[in-house]
């Protein structure tokens, strides 16, 4: 719960931003959350998981109930079969989450979005203030608004775009007053001005252009949300990903399935990390297990950044890396229950 209120803050103020920025209206803010919060559990999930099993085998040992156990007959083999039990239902939760719950979450999400914005021109539009349009689609300005958004006073819009001759052109169109309309459909939207000017200015060039006009429509179905920090692969199914050979959708593809494996590896891992004598401090071992987990992870990541540059072309390395580690894990484990022969005492 603790980590859960953590990644929740993180992705709130995550949120929140976008909302600022005009990528999306407040009114789908909480679905966006609660989406991108089921993406998370495929990090979240192991990380408690390996965290708790840690805290709850340190506290008996701290409290002398694993030695009652040792010396009862339970060795090695009494921890690991519990231990096995849960790892294998953590691994099978977290592998559904990240073949199948997180890109559905992604997928739902960027639909929700889309649909919110078909009937605004920038989330954040607000009399008097310039507003960044959705998708860095240009600035608007307007110093009157409708309550339902649909009107708008003397509205200001700069654009700019790239031309067939290179060169950038910055797009300037005022309006004495605009409104905002769709089609039956509801897909296309539009916005409409009246009694104003187009200014068509290259940039680095004297060949600009003026024009005056009654009314003015031009199309808003190509402005998206911005969406440049978010992944285009996350939304794909694993079997779209299995389909494509780009390097972004194979980093993408490494990522979920070795996610499960993840899991087996932490849970390995906090066995040995989780023994400790009575006099120890209760969270002695809590900053090196939290140190090897970032350790692990940082691995992962720099291996899947190695096949988004396309440098490495599948995931043999992040397969390596885990098992290592669990192999690391193992023979730790092993060495704390190896008997150890008694020391022969001088005569």
């Amino acid at each position: 719960m603790v980590l859960l209120a953590i990644m929740s803050g993180t992705q709130f103020a995550h949120v929140l931003q976008q909302v600022a920025n005009g990528s999306f209206p407040a009114s789908v803010m909480f679905q966006v959350l609660g989406l991108n919060m089921l993406t998370g559990l495929t990090t979240l999930l192991p990380l408690s998981a390996f965290l708790g099993v840690l805290l709850g085998l340190g506290r008996m040992y701290r409290e002398s109930e694993m030695h009652v156990l040792a010396s009862s007959g339970m060795g090695a083999d009494g921890l690991l079969r519990p231990m096995s039990i849960l790892a294998l239902s953590v691994a099978v939760l977290v592998g559904a989450v990240s073949l199948w719950l997180g890109p559905w979450a992604v997928r739902t999400s960027d639909a929700l979005v889309a649909a919110a914005n078909r009937s605004v021109i920038a989330a954040g539009l607000d009399a008097g203030r310039f507003t960044e349009l959705p998708g860095r689609g240009g600035i608007i300005f307007v110093d009157e608004l409708s309550r339902d958004g649909s009107q708008l006073g003397n509205t200001f819009i700069a654009t700019e775009r790239v031309g067939s001759d290179k060169v950038t052109h910055v797009k300037v169109v005022t309006g004495k007053r605009g409104q905002l309309y769709q089609e039956s459909d509801g897909n296309d939207r539009f916005l409409a001005l009246w009694n104003g000017w187009q200014y068509d200015l290259p940039l680095g060039a004297d060949n600009w252009r003026k024009m005056k006009y009654e009314r003015n429509d031009a199309s808003l179905s190509s402005v998206q949300a911005d969406n440049s920090d978010e992944d285009p692969a996350a939304s794909l199914t694993t079997m779209a990903l299995l389909n494509s050979n780009t390097p972004d959708t194979r980093a993408e593809f490494a990522w979920r399935t070795i996610a499960p494996a993840m899991t087996l590896v932490l849970l390995m891992l906090a066995m040995p990390l989780s023994r400790q004598t009575p006099r120890e401090p209760r969270f002695g071992r809590l900053l090196l297990a939290v140190l090897s987990f970032y350790f692990y992870y940082l691995l992962l990541a720099l291996c899947r950044g190695q096949i988004i540059k396309g440098h490495w072309h599948h995931a043999g390395p992040m397969w390596m890396v885990s098992l290592i580690v669990f192999g690391i894990a193992a023979w730790m484990f092993r060495s704390q229950y190896v008997e150890r022969k008694p020391r022969k005492v001088a005569a």
